[in-house]
């Protein structure tokens, strides 16, 4: 299972990626987000599903752009051509894939912003190249495991939360998951666009140096919920207690 997440606010772009690899009953670590930047042209495509289908398709994007000189004014035109490169590879591997016993499979999230972009831009790809624009509305996606890390997002994150915020927000939302899932594991790499700039800073986490804030995190929500008003919660029990005298 994978855990990336992709997080739009006013002031920019934050992607969060885990590490962990399941290949059977082995695991590894590898990197899941791709920097793609050449002078305006500035974007990062993380990825869940197989990993065959997007180291094939992620080479094929960089030929594309680095090798043919391909550039793109708006990021739709960008997430256009990776879709192009993600059936490419689709039309090649599906079926043998298939008889081998595999569906096709990849999700990706692409964001960033090109140079005639009025603003930084957030997608969701689907295996079949087709896609969605994370805006305003919906202001984060995840892709793999989202069980655990939604209900943090969904309360906390609003479109003018700030970029450090949403960095704070995204970790504990991947925090919430790695406690709970076995397959998502450090280190995870830490994507931040801030608006117009045209330049994504790349950061990789380590367990070691987050173990003190995941700890930190863990008493303030027993803080939290010891001064909560538990006045209903006597009253449960003061029901509790009339049933057994009676």
């Amino acid at each position: 299972m994978t855990y990336c997440l992709g997080i739009k606010v006013r002031g920019g772009l934050v992607a969060i990626a885990d590490t962990r690899i399941t290949a059977g009953t082995e695991m590894y670590s590898n990197k899941k987000v791709s920097v793609h930047e050449v002078g305006k042209h500035s974007l990062f495509i993380m990825t869940a599903g197989l990993r065959s289908v997007r180291d094939k398709s992620i080479t094929y994007f960089n030929r594309m752009t680095e090798e043919q000189g391909v550039t793109f004014d708006y990021m739709f035109e960008a997430v256009n051509a990776f879709g192009d490169m993600l059936r490419k590879v689709a039309k090649e591997d599906k079926e043998m894939l298939k008889s081998e016993g595999y569906n096709f499979n990849l999700h990706s999230i692409i964001g960033g912003q090109m140079s005639k972009d009025d603003e930084h831009k957030l997608f969701l790809v689907f295996p079949e190249g087709n896609w969605i624009e994370i805006n305003e509305g919906l202001r984060f996606q995840i892709i793999g495991n989202s069980n655990y890390g939604k209900p943090l997002l969904n309360r906390g994150l609003t479109y003018e939360t700030s970029l450090e915020d949403a960095i704070k927000l995204g970790f504990l939302s991947f925090d919430a998951t790695q406690v709970s899932a076995t397959d998502v594991d450090y280190p995870i790499d830490v994507i931040v666009y801030q608006k117009n700039s045209f330049h994504l800073i790349e950061h990789r986490l380590e367990k070691e140096e987050m173990e003190s804030i995941s700890k930190q995190w863990t008493g303030l929500l027993k803080e939290s919920m010891n001064s909560l008003n538990d006045s209903w919660v006597q009253n449960i029990m003061d029901k509790s207690l009339i049933s057994q005298e009676q």
